[in-house]
């Protein structure tokens, strides 16, 4: 079942994934990733979520941020907080590196019916949720 899942999963992103334009690696991806997904994102956590070290998680930022993709802001009550979001660059390379291509998806769609397409929607919807 699992190898099924996974099978399809990437022919799915194989078939449907849009052309990259930039170059980004994909510990950067997962940064980008989990700065979008969670609230409050330092460089500890970044370093913990991808078991790298603290200077390695850095590292990725500065290159992240020095793109125009994240910037930095400190705490107001504690300075020593600072956190990592996402520009509005960011959100565009986050969704062209993680999305699939709208236009394929669609074509792809086009081809089922409305029930399909419900039945796809909800099989994605209770993945996610008993994911998080």
């Amino acid at each position: 079942m699992m190898d099924e899942i996974n099978r399809y999963f990437s022919d799915i992103y194989f078939e449907l994934h849009p052309i990259h334009q930039e170059v980004i690696s994909h510990q950067s991806v997962r940064i980008l990733q989990m700065v979008h997904k969670k609230q409050f994102v330092m460089i500890r956590d970044i370093a913990e979520h991808l078991s790298i070290s603290h200077n390695t998680a850095s590292e990725h930022a500065k290159k992240l941020v020095s793109n125009g993709w994240l910037y930095k802001e400190r705490d107001d009550k504690d300075q020593r907080k600072v956190y990592l979001h996402l520009t509005e660059l960011g959100v565009k390379i986050l969704k062209k590196n993680t999305e699939l291509d709208k236009e394929k998806l669609q074509a792809a769609l086009d081809k089922l019916s409305d029930k399909e397409i419900i039945q796809v929607v909800k099989a994605f919807q209770l993945l996610s949720e008993v994911s998080k």
